[in-house]
């Protein structure tokens, strides 16, 4: 009998042994997995209301089982509790307030129990492995990592990385790039996440980080610091643009990533496919960073509007097609890469569009101050382009301009002030008519213009506007993908984009408009008080 008790307590500390090296978890946990198998399984046979413990010694396989009992006064509990009386016979001397030990004899564990406690351990190490490979994983996102392809299932890629799986989805593979089950592949962690199933790692070959991740493996400047990628954008497959700047003076940012005969783009090049990547010199100047990332395209020119965050680029018009580039991947490049919505242009678009909008803010000087072309031209050709520019202008920077003097200059000023008025006033008539409430006239930042545009909108009401997230008021037109349908090239924005609002003022119209909600709250109280005191009478 002997013999078999000591090959069985042999067997579980191999048995420990084995499943802690073949998962890579520590062995405490696999000890402490077959502890808590053992407890239950013992708590079933004397019963699941008793506090049973556990104990297995990792070295000798010794295992201990015993209750764990309370020495009260009054015993409620005849499970977990016991009087002192009873209790100094379990263990002499025992006092009030005491936990006493009281071994229990060893069991048998019988198929059922076996099985239950077989599931026990098995969970607890598929546990302690998932969260293994969380631990080993979390802190390596944005690292290149090689796999071997286990299988690719509805166009994902799964990979074998040794100690777990990562998945490459469709859309962050290179297009048309074949891959087979046993193939080696590089790729970078996009994500870890922990998930019911377990953590699931995410990896990527299409995004930009991969490329730097792989300069950084190819080029010892950028691993060292000396060098740095401020930006990268990338058409996965096809092109892709990347903005280095050096620390060092004397270290050509561009050369160093080339290479040597191009020995070090091409590494990079062969492990994305054949992706043609352009290497552009970053600037903190944002004209001049645009201009590079527009290579090989020759800009003529760059007007950038800070608070569209747009950039208009004028170009030759034999270089419009270069600019643009096939089916406009160049431009969308260079977007990506600036972060800024670029618009393309010839000379002749841009002198047009010029042209266009000297007649329109003449005309409009003209009929709004009752000036005549001459004047008005003047105004536009020294950068007034709205009537509150001219309203609103220091009378010296008006009396500046050539063959302009104090007297001209204060009365311009004037007929601008009674234009905007004029125009407050028809605007006011206007949303009226709509059927906008004057309440919202209250609202602060907002003019009648805007409530025009409120009530072209359908928000007529304080409740309207008070409905509104801030983004849907004033969030601005943002420009997509050139690629698109026309329906769908421009995000619409916020209700009120064309105005130019500010975050904080749009929050400011929005807490407005909600403030007599939160007034409303105490109405009804007050409401019934009164119907009471109207019933009494």
């Amino acid at each position: 009998m002997a013999t078999a008790i000591s090959a069985n307590k042999a067997e579980l500390i191999a048995i420990a042994n084995s499943v802690a090296s073949e998962k890579m978890i520590d062995k405490a946990i696999v000890i402490e997995a077959m502890e808590d198998a053992i407890q239950r399984a013992a708590r079933a046979r004397y019963g699941a209301e008793n506090d049973i413990r556990a104990k297995l010694d990792p070295d000798t396989g010794d295992l201990r089982l015993w209750r764990v009992v309370e020495v009260v006064e009054t015993v409620e509990d005849y499970f977990k509790q016991v009087d002192l009386k009873q209790g100094q016979k379990l263990q002499p001397g025992a006092a009030l307030g005491d936990f006493i030990v009281d071994p229990l004899p060893p069991i048998d564990l019988g198929r059922i129990d076996a099985q239950s406690a077989k599931q026990v351990i098995f969970q607890k190490v598929r546990d302690a492995e998932r969260e293994r490979q969380y631990e080993e994983f979390k802190d390596r996102v944005g690292e290149i990592i090689t796999g071997v392809v286990k299988s690719v299932e509805f166009g994902h890629v799964v990979v074998n990385l040794g100690r777990a799986e990562g998945v490459i989805r469709r859309d962050q593979q290179i297009p048309r790039e074949v891959v087979r089950v046993g193939d080696r592949v590089r790729s970078v962690v996009l994500n870890v996440r922990r998930e019911n199933r377990g953590p699931q790692i995410f990896l990527s070959r299409a995004h930009p980080e991969f490329m730097k991740k792989l300069f950084a493996q190819e080029v010892p400047e950028i691993y060292d610091g000396i060098i740095t990628i401020m930006a990268a954008a990338r058409d996965p497959g096809s092109r892709a643009k990347i903005g280095v700047i050096s620390r060092d003076g004397s270290i050509d940012p561009v050369g160093a990533c080339v290479g040597m005969k191009g020995s070090r783009v091409q590494a990079v090049v062969q492990e994305m496919q054949g992706e043609k990547i352009d290497i552009i010199p970053w600037s903190e100047d944002t004209a001049t960073f645009v201009v590079n990332a527009l290579q090989p395209a020759t800009v003529s020119r760059v007007v950038i509007d800070e608070d569209e965050g747009r950039i208009e680029v004028v170009v030759p018009d034999d270089q419009l097609s270069l600019a643009i580039g096939r089916r406009g991947q160049n431009v969308r490049l260079a977007s990506q890469l600036t972060g800024k919505a670029i618009d393309i242009m010839t000379e002749a678009d841009a002198s047009e569009k010029r042209q266009k909008e000297f007649v329109e803010r003449s005309e409009m000087f003209q009929n709004e101050l009752d000036v005549d072309e001459t004047l008005s031209q003047l105004l536009v050709a020294e950068g007034f382009g709205e009537l509150e520019e001219v309203a609103y202008v220091g009378v010296e920077e008006l009396a500046g301009i050539e063959g302009f003097d104090e007297e001209l200059a204060e009365e311009l000023q004037s007929r601008a002030l009674e234009a905007l008025e004029r125009r407050e006033a028809a605007a006011r008539e206007e949303r009226r008519a709509l059927g906008v409430e004057d309440a919202l006239a209250d609202m602060p930042h907002l003019t009648e213009a805007m409530l025009v545009t409120l009530g072209k909108a359908g928000i007529k009401t304080l409740d309207d506007l008070a409905d509104l997230a801030t983004d849907e008021l004033i969030a601005k037109k943002r420009q997509s993908d050139r690629r698109k349908n026309r329906e769908s090239a421009e995000d619409k924005g916020g209700v009120l984009a064309e105005y130019g609002l500010s975050e904080e003022q749009g929050n400011e119209i929005i807490m407005a408009a909600r403030a007599h909600w939160f007034a409303d709250e105490s109405g009804p109280e007050t409401g019934e008080v009164a119907d009471a005191a109207d019933a009494s009478q």
